[in-house]
């Protein structure tokens, strides 16, 4: 089948970060279109500890009605490290045990979560694995929802989990949870009340989400989030002594340099010179979105790939739209096709 190609606007050179991060491993990525605005040893692997909850947390959003209550199990009497302290037989939802994983890191969360949702720990880390693949974390194992890696832990990069974070913050409800700063639970016995691990979250008005991480294997190992005007950003390091200065001098680089640009709306699209497909619609189904500096913004390619498709039916993938930057195809966005309604 023979490809039709459409070019628009050439293009122009990246933008180098003046910040070094202090990390073993370390990236800045753009959320909406994955870009890697400053990265250091990303797909390195290592044991990335209470991060992993990120995992957790949305699996159990996505497998689970999280205003579902349960009553703790026996479960939480094996957790060991940080922990929100439920007691067997306390009734809770599993919404709470959701923002005890997320502000306070439990442990014991974790595990009450993955027996809620999946009937036992190996059966949720089943998805937590199956979740990873969906969504391209090639360099990633988990072996537990929690993090804990002095038996097997969880392995990651950096890259992996900006990925997941990204993925993760696209859910309405792992962004309220991630971003609340203290939440109290009253249950059947006793009351808690938690207050976010997450400094950032408190001292730089941008942060909009995240999770910390330690353990000795892993040293302490950070994801946040954080968002200014259309530029949505997450941050990744990987054993930093610096973490919370990294992240927040990472982020003011990159909001003084970088604007978040719509390049193409979701819906029917109009491409120039394009006839094969003439009485039918082409459409996207995302906004095409792109972080560039001042300099790139007049210097950008857009490259339409097309299959000429004799019998299609509606929805079916008609091609693809590139966006490049130099000879580096950055950025890509199925295309589908319908029939076009007769409205006579």
């Amino acid at each position: 089948m023979k490809k039709l190609l459409f070019l628009l606007i050439l293009l122009c050179p990246f933008t180098v970060m003046a910040y070094s991060s202090n990390a073993k491993s370390a990236i800045l990525m753009d959320m909406d279109s994955h870009r890697i605005i400053y990265g250091k040893d990303v797909h390195a692997v290592q044991s990335v500890a209470s991060i992993s909850k990120v995992m957790t947390a949305i699996v159990a959003i996505e497998n689970s009605n999280i205003n579902k209550k349960i009553t703790i199990g026996d479960e939480v009497l094996k957790a060991y490290g940080s922990g929100i302290y439920v007691k067997p037989g306390e009734k809770v939802k599993i919404k709470d045990l959701l923002y005890g994983l997320m502000l306070r890191s439990g442990n014991d969360a974790a595990l009450a979560i993955a027996v809620a949702v999946a009937g036992d720990v190996d059966s949720f880390v089943k998805l937590m694995n199956e979740t990873a693949e969906r969504i391209g974390m090639d360099d990633t194992e988990f072996n537990n929802p929690s993090g804990l890696d002095e038996e097997k832990g969880n392995f990651s990069s950096a890259y992996d989990m900006a990925l997941l974070m990204s993925y993760a913050m696209d859910n309405k409800k792992f962004r309220k949870i991630t971003g609340t700063e203290s939440y109290t639970l009253k249950t059947n016995k006793n009351v808690y009340e938690w207050r976010n691990k997450n400094k950032l979250l408190f001292s730089y008005k941008y942060i909009t989400g995240g999770k910390t991480g330690f353990t000795k294997i892993a040293k302490r190992t950070l994801v946040t989030s954080a968002s200014k005007d259309s530029l949505n950003l997450t941050v990744v390091t990987l054993n930093d002594g610096s973490d919370w200065e990294d992240h927040k001098n990472l982020y003011e680089e990159a909001f003084g340099q970088y604007t978040s640009y719509t390049l193409l709306k979701k819906g029917e699209l109009s491409i120039i010179g394009e006839s094969y497909y003439k009485n039918n619609i082409l459409y996207i189904k995302n906004d095409v979105k792109y972080p560039l500096t001042d300099n790139e913004v007049n210097s950008l390619m857009l490259k339409y790939e097309l299959t000429k498709k004799r019998n299609f039916k509606n929805g079916d993938r008609a091609g693809v739209v590139k966006v490049y930057l130099g000879d580096d195809c950055v950025y890509k966005e199925n295309i589908y096709v319908k029939a076009r309604e007769d409205k006579s």
